[in-house]
Formats: C-alpha cells, structure tokens, sequence
C-alpha cells in the first residue's frame, strides 16, 4: 500500500496543500470548521506527516539527544526523567540513543536529528570531539570536563568525592582501605578513586606511627550484582576484610554489604561501608548506608538549560561543577 501524502489529503478534503499544511499545524489562518474537516480527512486516510521533510526545511527538529551507552540502574532513569521534564517546559522532545560507537553520535547530531546532544559516552575519540565542536550543534557533555563556542559540561566535583570519603573514614580511625571501582575510563570512576587514593597519600602521620598504606582495589562496575561477586571472590579467595570500603557508588555498595554478609562479616561492626550517590534506598536499608550526595537528580536539569542557553540564547560553552556533601547514617563506626 502506498503512503499517504500530503496532496492525497488535499484532494480527498477538496482543499490546496497549504489549507492542510496549515490545519496540520493548528495556525490560526483558517476557519475552525475548515481545520476540523481537514483533520478528520487525514485521521481517515491514515495520514502521517513527514516530519523529516519538515526539519529539512525548518531546520528544526524540536528534539534534544541523549546518547549513552547503557540505561542501567538508578542514575541513568532519574537522568532521562528529569531531561524529559524539563525538556517538556521548552517545548522539545527527547530522544534517548543507546550506543556503541561514535559513529552513531555524529550520524545522528551531523545530521541534524536533533536540536542539541547530551552526551555521556566515555569512549568518545578526539576526532569525534573535534567534528562536533566544528558543526556548531549544541553539545552538552556529562562525563568530561570540555568546552567550547557551543559545547558545555556538567559534571560532579567527583575528586572531592573520594576525598570526601577517605577523609571521613580516617577520622574514624580505619587504616586498612578498600576502593570498589566503577567503569574503566569512565570520568567519574577515575576522578573518585583518584580522590580517595590523594587524600590517602596525603592523610597526616600520627607521631610514632606509620602512613597509611594504598588501599586495596576491586572493580564494581557501578553495579551491585557486579560488585557482589567481586567481592565473593575477594573473600573466597582468603583475603581479609578490610576495615573499611569506599565504593563509587550505592549500588555496588549494597553489592559489598550482601557478599560480607554472606560472608558472615557485619557491617558496621566488622567492616565500615560508605557508598556514593544517595540513591532512595540508602535510608531504608538496615543499617542505613552512609554515602556522599552527589545531587545526581539536579545533573539533567542543569544539561538541558545549559543546552537551551546555547540554542535560544546564543551563550558560550561553559563547565559547571556539582558540589556533593557527605551524608552519615550507620553503615561506618569509629574502629575499635
């Protein structure tokens, strides 16, 4: 069967192409009776506009991009609900790209799909940055610290995380530190355990004692069934706990708790946990995790009205950090 177009509309409703053109875009040119005849006449052949015909023209697509390489988890459903809010408020759509390759960014922001990009791939190569710093498209980017005319960043302060947290656990006395890692190359797995190890190295020597040595290291991939079982094998392999574990984020946190305590190891008592993000169900737990808020629910907002001041405002790119804070519950205590 042959799609419908916009001339087949116009000759069954008995009016010119611009008649439905304009009923199509609800203008106020036309009579009301007029537009609702016109619209009953394309409800009735089926008739779907061709959007991308229309974007070539207007060069305007009233949508914004949010490539990423995975939707997994807490963080990256309130990212994606929060950009579609607030998204909603300037009149645009979002439109979500699950990737894995640069390719499928500059395809789809080259080729004008989209208004304007958020972006958090970690495998983005300087080639690709460099194309789309050359095609002018607003470009928000939240896993790199990189801006320009039109491209801007909105990133954790993610060193002062794991300072945040190393810092914390000396003052309860912990010597013996585990970091649970999140995703290689990923920005905010590399700035936390940079953090974490810095403020390690420069932790003050107590008179008559020693520096405290590296922490050990695990990968937890930001997940908690990821986490879980490195930590399974951690122990199963005749490893000692630690005193205590810094993860990258909550949810390999809660993954650490659960192989401890299968392991028969309490937390707090045995093993102090604190965890990053301050998902929902850190305070629902038992014993209530202690964590470093990122404030990750507020990193959308600010990407689409960093993006819409690039569009509608013509403002430079700019890069704005988001401060956390340390929130204490009951999954640290002091060391014996």
């Amino acid at each position: 069967m042959n799609k419908v177009t916009i001339k087949d509309v116009a000759r069954e409703a008995g009016v010119s192409i611009s008649t439905v053109s304009n009923a199509l875009n609800n203008s106020d040119l036309l009579l009301p009776a007029t537009r609702e005849h016109v619209l009953k006449v394309a409800e009735r052949l089926n008739y779907t506009p061709d959007h991308n015909g229309q974007n070539l023209r207007s060069k305007k697509t009233r949508a914004i991009g949010l490539f990423v390489s995975a939707l997994r988890g807490s963080y990256y459903g309130v990212l994606a609900d929060t950009m579609h809010i607030e998204c909603q408020k300037y009149g645009y759509e979002l439109y979500i790209y699950i990737i894995n390759n640069c390719r499928s960014i500059t395809d789809n922001i080259l080729g004008r799909r989209v208004d304007g990009a958020v972006i958090l791939y970690e495998d983005i190569t300087d080639g690709t940055l460099a194309r789309l710093a050359k095609s002018g498209c607003p470009v928000v980017f939240l896993d790199r610290e990189y801006e320009g005319a039109a491209i801007s960043s909105i990133v954790f302060d993610s060193f002062h995380v794991g300072e945040i947290a190393a810092n914390y656990l000396i003052s309860l006395g912990h010597r013996d530190l585990m970091h649970v890692a999140g995703v290689p190359r990923n920005y905010d797995s590399v700035e936390r355990q940079r953090g974490f190890f810095r403020a390690i190295e420069a932790a003050p020597v107590p008179p008559h004692g020693e520096p405290i040595p590296p922490p050990r290291l695990i990968e937890g991939l930001f997940e908690r069934g990821a986490a879980f079982r490195e930590m399974k094998r951690y122990l199963n392999e005749g490893n000692k706990p630690p005193d205590a574990i810094f993860a990258s984020n909550d949810l390999s946190a809660i993954g650490c708790i659960e192989a401890l305590r299968d392991a028969g190891i309490r937390v707090p008592e045995d093993v102090s946990v604190i965890g990053c993000d301050d998902i929902d169900i850190c305070e629902l737990l038992r014993p209530p995790m202690t964590t470093v808020r990122t404030r990750f629910e507020s990193q959308g907002v600010i990407a689409v009205e960093l993006l819409m001041g690039m569009l509608k405002g013509g403002r430079r790119g700019l890069t704005q950090k988001i401060e956390s804070r340390l929130i204490i519950r009951d999954s640290c205590r002091v060391r014996p």
